[in-house]
């Protein structure tokens, strides 16, 4: 079956970075795109960043010039690099896969906090 497992979460200062990393398994993962969404608390999860499998990637506004997605197929794991971290990126990160040929999975998430 499916199964995404994210790691590199946890408490950073304002102005600080993290990287996030999704490994994937039981998918083919280089013909997926993959992605990742955030969710704070009571608010909507929202897409955060995308790449497809031919490498073209998409950025939330509120992330552009700030997070960079990447993605490498010989280890099925994509990353998130968050720089200049803010406050009210706070949230719970989760990757998420879509394949061409049926529904997309999710991974259990991590959470990033950003203190103030």
């Amino acid at each position: 079956q499916v199964q995404l497992v994210e790691s590199g979460g946890g408490l950073v200062q304002a102005g600080g970075s993290l990287r996030l990393s999704c490994t994937a398994s039981g998918i083919i993962f280089s013909i997926n795109t993959m992605g990742w969404y955030r969710q704070a608390p009571g608010k909507q999860r929202e897409l955060v960043a995308a790449i497809t499998s031919g490498g073209s990637t998409n950025y939330a506004d509120s992330v552009k010039g700030r997070f960079t997605i990447s993605r490498d197929n010989a280890k099925n794991t994509v990353y998130l690099q968050m720089n200049s971290l803010k406050p009210e990126d706070t949230a719970v990160y989760y990757c998420h896969t879509q394949s061409p040929f049926g529904p997309g999975d999710w991974g259990q998430g991590t959470q990033v906090t950003v203190s103030s």
